[in-house]
């Protein structure tokens, strides 16, 4: 899930049917995410939800999400599976606007693993109800993709964007439905 924050202390869930208010900050429709300004941190909260398509990030899909982090911040990701069969989730220094290939590693450069590794993202992850949290991993200036690495979950729809831009002065996330 999602958070919101109000302060890099406090986090309210989003869940799918209600969305806090946008702060004057941030872009129309546009979610906060938690944070450390201190060191440079977001904290991105990501599952797979079981009320959603099968294959969803946060009850999206098709790159309906957006992640927009500033340029250099380190993120730590917290995955979390609710559906009963095998996803994980990785970061792709994508060479295509969206995935084309069942093994997403033909479309980029995998950068990051949750819920899996670089020898068994194409076929394991994470079970319903397992979590897993990320290594840090700092994110230069660039467009992104997440996505299931499992064969074929990707192009099933399972991916969003996360765009890191010297522009971005806090993290936030777009494209969630209320």
């Amino acid at each position: 899930i999602l958070t919101s924050t109000t302060t890099s202390t406090t986090s309210v869930p989003i869940t799918s049917t209600s969305m806090p208010t946008s702060t004057s900050s941030l872009p129309p429709g546009a979610v906060a995410l938690p944070y450390d300004a201190s060191n440079h941190t977001v904290f991105l909260y990501i599952a797979t939800w079981s009320n959603a398509t099968t294959f969803n990030f946060n009850g999206t899909s098709y790159g309906q999400l957006h992640i927009y982090i500033p340029a250099g911040w380190t993120v730590i990701v917290h995955y979390t599976n609710q559906e009963g069969i095998y996803h994980n989730f990785l970061i792709v220094q994508n060479d295509t606007a969206k995935p084309t290939s069942a093994n997403v590693a033909n479309d980029g450069k995998i950068l990051l693993y949750v819920g899996t590794t670089a020898s068994s993202y194409q076929a394991n992850g994470l079970i319903g109800g397992q979590s897993a949290t990320s290594s840090p991993i700092t994110l230069p200036a660039g467009i992104y993709w997440f996505c299931c690495g499992i064969v074929g979950h990707a192009e099933a729809g399972m991916w969003g964007v996360i765009i890191s831009s010297s522009s971005v002065t806090v993290p936030y996330a777009t494209g969630l439905s209320s």
